[in-house]
């Protein structure tokens, strides 16, 4: 039953697209929708819990591709080792990476470790509220700097992520394919709640959650849609069983790391070269150690 009042009210937003009709009455209508459902089935998790701008861009920069159920795991524990700016800038980023092993995708931690620094350093511990200046932090982008300005400071940004550029193909692009960002922007921000950005976003995307258990998901249908690069056996993993290494052992020779991964030169020499390029090991000796 919910499942059809949900198709008919597609299909509804859908016919007022097509008129460009994007009035008050069918702003207040959607957001009505979205609020309903949040206030039935909204998901409790510890960032949502704080305003804290340091916690919040934790959280952020883990759920960057990361399911939420494995950030679970790692924020909480991530906070007690670094709660705050100062202890993470100063932390060895050994430390770092052996707290963040795990969620993957390790050059958020290291990003996270370099955003802490410049923050100390020219920011006197606070971070920047402007979207714009959190844009030039690495491994910031728009999306994460306009999720970090909504949820630490409750200030309205437009932003598309998964769950909501979800939200919105399944409500107002419903007979269309390859739909991009730049077309959605618009009717984001059109029926974006400004009063209460926060509880706006988290609503649409629990809205977007509860759609992708749905037998279809609409963002197959978005220009963006790109199947996740395979893992396993990939230069991705193998960079991360390199620092795992490391991690555990102070330094290792490439011929040790070639023995101690099972792996052939060829493919342990570009990694290695690659991680040093990025700032993760330095090479002392002939031995690999992380910087």
């Amino acid at each position: 039953m919910e499942q059809c009042l949900d198709k008919k009210i597609g299909a509804h937003f859908t016919s007022m697209m097509g008129g460009n009709c994007l009035t008050p009455d069918v702003i207040a209508a959607f957001q009505g929708v979205i609020y309903q459902h949040y206030r039935q089935h909204a998901r409790q998790f510890p960032w949502r819990m704080t305003d804290n701008p340091y916690h919040i861009l934790v959280s952020e920069m883990m759920l960057q591709q990361t399911q939420t159920d494995r950030v679970l795991e790692k924020y909480e524990p991530f906070l007690r080792a670094f709660p705050d700016f100062p202890s993470l800038a100063k932390a060895p980023l050994k430390e770092v990476l052996k707290v963040w092993q795990g969620l993957g995708y390790n050059r958020r931690a290291l990003a996270l470790k370099k955003i802490a620094q410049r923050v100390e350093a020219e920011f006197h511990g606070n971070l920047p509220s402007r979207v714009e200046v959190l844009m030039t932090f690495p491994g910031i982008g728009k999306t994460t700097s306009s999720a970090v300005v909504t949820f630490a400071f409750n200030k309205p940004t437009v932003f598309i992520e998964t769950n909501i550029r979800r939200v919105f193909i399944h409500f107002f692009f419903q007979n269309q394919a390859n739909i991009k960002d730049s077309e959605m922007l618009p009717v984001v921000e059109k029926m974006l709640d400004a009063s209460h950005p926060r509880q706006w976003y988290y609503a649409l995307m629990d809205y977007g959650a509860m759609l992708k258990n749905k037998n279809e998901n609409p963002n197959r249908r978005s220009a963006h849609y790109r199947k996740q690069a395979r893992f396993q056996d990939s230069n991705r993993q193998i960079r991360g069983m390199i620092l795992k290494a490391l991690i555990t052992q102070s330094a290792l020779s490439e011929a040790e790391l070639v023995q101690k991964l099972k792996l052939r030169h060829a493919r342990v020499k570009p990694n290695l070269i690659q991680l040093q390029k990025e700032g993760f090991i330095r090479n002392r000796g002939n031995r690999f150690l992380i910087a």
